[in-house]
């Protein structure tokens, strides 16, 4: 059923299978970490759902995962001064979290540099964002994980409704409804990007 659901987005939206399948994995991945690891108030939607529910949740397509992407201000002073990047020595981050901003990263850093506007959409990345990580290089990735690590949110994760819409539907398993709910998700990034040009 999934594999017909992306299909489905891929045909709507003009994004790639690869791009998509890949952003559902990494959703999906998400899912299973704050499940388990309790990381913000949205785990407390999440941790009952099955792992098959929890899959049904990650065929969204857009991340329900944050790096800060939004913040225009934090990332381009991040990216442009790589001689500033300096792990902090009381941070700690479990494997699990730091194997997956290791993959978030890389996923972000692809997308923007071969999708362009559509890491705005599929991230929640602004424009000056997409484009700090367009010019720099894969070899500037693995420095930022471990700094990166303690950035890592739920998007959208102060939206109540939306979290618990998703997480119903999902449990449901009405694929109606998830899809409903998945298009809200769409709404609520288009939102932002219409207040964050």
């Amino acid at each position: 059923m999934q594999e017909a659901f992306v299909g489905n987005w891929t045909q709507e939206s003009h994004l790639s299978a690869e791009i998509l399948d890949s952003l559902r994995d990494l959703n999906h991945r998400f899912l299973d970490l704050t499940a388990a690891r309790a990381m913000d108030r949205v785990a407390g939607y999440v941790a009952p759902l099955s792992a098959t529910q929890r899959a049904a949740a990650a065929g969204c397509p857009y991340a329900l995962f944050d790096l800060r992407f939004q913040d225009d201000g934090y990332w381009c002073s991040r990216l442009q001064t790589p001689g500033s990047w300096r792990v902090e020595d009381e941070f700690a981050a479990d494997d699990e979290t730091v194997n997956f901003v290791r993959l978030a990263l890389f996923y972000a850093w692809h997308v923007a540099s071969i999708a362009g506007l559509k890491a705005q959409l599929l991230l929640g990345m602004n424009g000056g964002t997409a484009a700090v990580f367009r010019r720099i290089t894969v070899n500037q990735l693995p420095a930022l994980v471990a700094t990166e690590a303690v950035h890592l949110s739920a998007r959208w994760n102060g939206c109540t409704a939306y979290w618990s819409a998703l997480t119903a539907a999902a449990s449901s398993a009405d694929a109606a409804a998830l899809r409903r709910v998945q298009l809200y998700g769409l709404q609520l990034a288009a939102a932002a990007r219409l207040s964050n040009p």
